[in-house]
């Protein structure tokens, strides 16, 4: 069956928003920047949605445009999340006191690192596939995985320490939770 464009580029919308947003906002630290980030994704995805030959792999080319144009929106001085980048929930529970932490800790690491995380945990994809989001080989793939764990280890202890040199502790130190359903 036939699609037109448009129809096309709707469920392109449908099947992939959450996705590249949830990576945006991981990338770039800041959910406006991650919403543009994701429409700039689409405007250049329309302009070339000749260039994508397997519709399979509508995803990979989606998050490769979007990952470029968060990298355009980045300044040049990483800088950590701030509070007012979070989302406007109060937290019901520690469970998400730590998870917020986690997201945190990910604005304190490097671009190289986040995005691979981000991609394995966050949105469950599959080594050979973020292999090819990122255009880079699988066995690179898991070497930035496991340097990105030691980073977010690092900058989730950093943060630990500093809660701990501010005053007394209040609540047990965070530790780095596993994300992802082994």
């Amino acid at each position: 069956m036939f699609q037109s464009a448009e129809s096309r580029y709707n469920q392109w919308v449908r099947e992939h928003y959450s996705f590249l947003l949830r990576s945006a906002w991981a990338l770039t630290g800041s959910r406006a920047v991650a919403e543009d980030v994701v429409q700039d994704c689409y405007t250049s995805a329309w302009k070339h949605r000749s260039q994508l030959r397997q519709p399979d792999l509508a995803r990979a080319w989606l998050f490769q445009i979007m990952r470029r144009s968060a990298l355009r929106h980045l300044t040049p001085g990483l800088q950590p999340l701030d509070d007012e980048d979070m989302p406007d929930q109060p937290a019901p529970d520690a469970g998400l006191d730590d998870r917020l932490d986690v997201v945190k800790a990910l604005g304190r690491i490097a671009p190289i690192h986040r995005e691979v995380l981000v991609l394995y945990y966050f949105d469950d994809m599959p080594t050979a596939q973020i292999a090819e989001a990122l255009e880079i080989a699988p066995g690179t793939v898991l070497s930035r995985l496991a340097r990105a764990r030691d980073a977010l280890k690092a900058a989730m202890a950093a943060r630990a320490r500093a809660q701990r040199a501010s005053g007394p502790v209040t609540a047990p130190a965070t530790t780095v939770a596993v994300l992802r359903k082994v």
